[in-house]
C-alpha cells in the first residue's frame, strides 16, 4: 500500500469534488465509492482517527493493537472488504457521559475499524456537501468553531443588533429521521454503495452492556459527526 504523500492526493481529490460540485448544485455524484478504499484515502483516514484517539468499540480492538498487527495489513483487509462488499459495521458501545446538570449524556463509541471506514466515507463526501452550505453556517464545519460563530454575533450587537436568539434542539441526535435524511444525503449522491453504507451505520445498533437495541429514528453521537478537520480543499467561489 502507498502511503507516500497521502496528504497531497487527498487535498486533491477533494478539491476536485468540491469545484465539481460548487459548480453546479444540482448535480448528482455517483462515483464516490472507490474513493473510499483508495489507499491514500484510507491511510489519511487512519492518521485522523488516530489522532482522534478514542476508546475501542464493541469489538475491544485499540488504536494501539493496530499498530501491533501493522497498519498496512489492516489497512489492506478493510480495502478488500469494501472493494469485495463484504464490510459490514458493528454496532456502537454505548457509554453515559455525565453533564453538568446531573444528567448523563449517551455517546455511541464505533470500532476503530469503522471509524476508519467512516473517516475515508467521510473524505469523499464532505466536499460535495460543504459547497453547499452557506456562509453564515457554523455548526459542524470544517474549519468553523462556536468561537468563530460568537465573533459573528458580537460585530452584529455593535452594529444595531438588539437581539441574539439562544435555541437548542433537545436530542437532536436521538430523533433524526433516518428516512428524511437518506433523501437529503440522495439529493447530491445517487452512488448506491455510498448510501448503502451510510445506512448500515444507521442501523447497525447499539450495544449497552448484553442488549441490542437498533431503531429507525436517530443517530449515535460519539462517531464522527464531531470531528473537525481543516479541509484540504480551497474555499472559493467558482
Amino acid at each position: 500500500m502507498q502511503t507516500n504523500n497521502s496528504k497531497e492526493k487527498v487535498r486533491q481529490l477533494q478539491n476536485k469534488l468540491y469545484l465539481t460540485a460548487k459548480k453546479c448544485d444540482s448535480r448528482r455524484f455517483h462515483a464516490l465509492y472507490d474513493k473510499v478504499y483508495r489507499d491514500d484515502v484510507l491511510f489519511e483516514a487512519w492518521k485522523r482517527v488516530k489522532a482522534n484517539k478514542g476508546s475501542s468499540g464493541v469489538d475491544g480492538v485499540k488504536i494501539e493493537d493496530v499498530e501491533a498487527m501493522g497498519i498496512e495489513k489492516y489497512l489492506s483487509e478493510i480495502k478488500s472488504e469494501l472493494m469485495n462488499g463484504k464490510y459490514k459495521p458493528s454496532p456502537v458501545k454505548r457509554v453515559m457521559i455525565p453533564k453538568p446538570d446531573g444528567s448523563e449524556r449517551p455517546l455511541g463509541i464505533p470500532t476503530v475499524k469503522d471509524r476508519i471506514v467512516q473517516m475515508a466515507t467521510k473524505i469523499a463526501i464532505e466536499p460535495v456537501f460543504e459547497a453547499d452550505f452557506r456562509e453564515c453556517s457554523y455548526g459542524f464545519r470544517p474549519k468553523r468553531s462556536a468561537k468563530q460563530a460568537l465573533e459573528v454575533v458580537r460585530k452584529a450587537c455593535n452594529n444595531k443588533g438588539y437581539y441574539v436568539v439562544d435555541a437548542d434542539i433537545e436530542k437532536f441526535f436521538d430523533n433524526v429521521n433516518q428516512g428524511k435524511l437518506m433523501k437529503l444525503v440522495e439529493q447530491r449522491i445517487s452512488d448506491r454503495r455510498i448510501l448503502k453504507l451510510i445506512k448500515q451505520w444507521l442501523v447497525s445498533g447499539v450495544l449497552y452492556g448484553n442488549v441490542l437495541t437498533i431503531s429507525e429514528l436517530g443517530t449515535s453521537q460519539g462517531g464522527l459527526c464531531r470531528a473537525r478537520h481543516k479541509p484540504p480543499y480551497d474555499e472559493i467561489d467558482v
